[in-house]
């Protein structure tokens, strides 16, 4: 069985806040600079759960609060959006249809665009 999302609000307005304050990165390549599980641990022992998921746009359904396993579509560094982490949502939530996570990261590339161009 697949795992279903709930899309993260908290992480779409925390995306639209980073963005709005010039918090991104326009060229990366996301297989280079996505955080690894250390980075992730690093994260987590200076800041909160709710920190740590305010950078995934998806929220899996049926898994446990404050684990790693709660969290889907990273949209950054832990520091910065980045548009290519953006764009792999996008793909990503397509490719296995969880549309409001794909609309979500789409509407958030969108705005992201408009605000660098």
């Amino acid at each position: 069985m697949m795992a279903e999302y709930d899309v993260n609000q908290a992480a779409v307005a925390r995306a639209r806040d980073l963005i709005d304050k010039h918090q991104y990165v326009l060229d990366s390549d996301w297989g280079e600079v996505q955080p690894d599980a250390a980075r992730e641990n690093a994260y987590l022992e200076r800041h909160s759960w709710a920190e740590y998921g305010a950078w995934h746009l998806g929220l899996t359904r049926g898994a446990t609060d404050e684990t790693k396993g709660r969290y889907a579509f990273v949209v950054g560094d832990l520091r910065r959006v980045h548009r290519s982490a953006l764009i792999a949502c996008v793909y990503r939530a397509g490719e296995w249809r969880h549309k409001e996570v794909e609309l979500a990261a789409h509407g958030l590339l969108q705005h992201l665009d408009r605000t660098s161009g």
